[in-house]
């Protein structure tokens, strides 16, 4: 849980509460319910949880300064030709300030609702039932997405790498941001368990996904670890075998080593897959 957190034990324990059967109903749910159930969860959330941190004034500067970091990890993969598509675009901040750097950019999203009008001219949303992707094939170079995949049904999950590297140009890379889960759980939850039931329906490590990026046909990949302004591209084996040797720690250790921020930095998850060059 954030260290800023000023709620009470009982606020806290209903908002964990409320997650929880939230989460649950999109666990237990259908494909064709969860193209519904996406779209409502997080309002439901938010009307029924009042004092959610999301609604929190001060959200809109720690908002600006997340997109600008996203900014910085993503601009080293582009040029002015650039295709580049952002799934799960959210309120499109991060599409909107990546259309003025590249030739065409793209957000996935399930909603329309968030998105403020004017966008670029060379920006277009593309509304999904959470998986699919209505581009043709071999159209996008870069692909990215962030804090989204703990958020999507893992059947889901499966069908969106597989739909991404379909529609990401021989060469293509997506870069895939999400929390390690051997640092978690990073919802509500963190409060009370060890194991994510809140609305991160499934978190994961380096390994876990390099595995599902293999299974929907990427080839190519690394971890790209961050110290500060430090960048390294670490081989998917190197950061198999630091994750399992940090699984072996029990749940506390892990804890506390996350507390030291360059060493969670280096172990948080951001994959990058490139697709085969035909």
């Amino acid at each position: 849980m954030p260290s800023t957190e000023t709620r009470s034990p009982e606020r806290l324990r209903y908002h964990y509460t409320v997650e929880k059967e939230l989460a649950d109903r999109l666990r237990n749910s259908s494909k064709s319910e969860r193209a519904e159930l996406y779209k409502t969860v997080y309002d439901e959330l938010l009307q029924r949880v009042t004092d959610h941190p999301q609604l929190a004034d001060s959200n809109i500067f720690s908002h600006e300064a997340k997109v600008a970091n996203q900014v910085r990890l993503v601009e080293p993969l582009l040029n002015p030709d650039s295709t580049f598509l952002e799934i799960g675009g959210g309120d499109c901040a991060l599409s909107s300030e990546i259309a003025a750097r590249v030739k065409m950019a793209y957000a996935l999203e399930i909603t329309d609702r968030l998105v403020p009008k004017p966008m670029p001219r060379n920006f277009r949303l593309i509304l999904s039932d959470g998986s699919l992707i209505g581009l043709p094939t071999a159209t996008v170079d870069v692909a990215v997405s962030f804090s989204l995949v703990e958020h999507i049904h893992p059947d889901d999950v499966v069908e969106q790498l597989a739909e991404i590297h379909r529609v990401l140009k021989p060469g293509g890379i997506y870069y895939c941001v999400t929390p390690n889960r051997l640092f978690g759980p990073h919802d509500i939850s963190g409060a009370f368990e060890t194991v994510a039931r809140g609305l991160h329906l499934v978190e994961y490590t380096n390994g876990d996904l390099a595995r599902l990026f293999r299974n929907a046909g990427f080839e190519r990949m690394s971890v790209d670890c961050h110290w500060g302004s430090r960048r390294l591209v670490v081989p998917i084996p190197a950061m198999r075998a630091a994750e399992f040797l940090l699984g072996l720690l029990p749940w506390n250790a892990r804890i506390r080593l996350a507390a030291n921020e360059r060493f969670y930095c280096a172990m948080d998850v951001r994959l990058v897959g490139k697709k085969r060059i035909a």
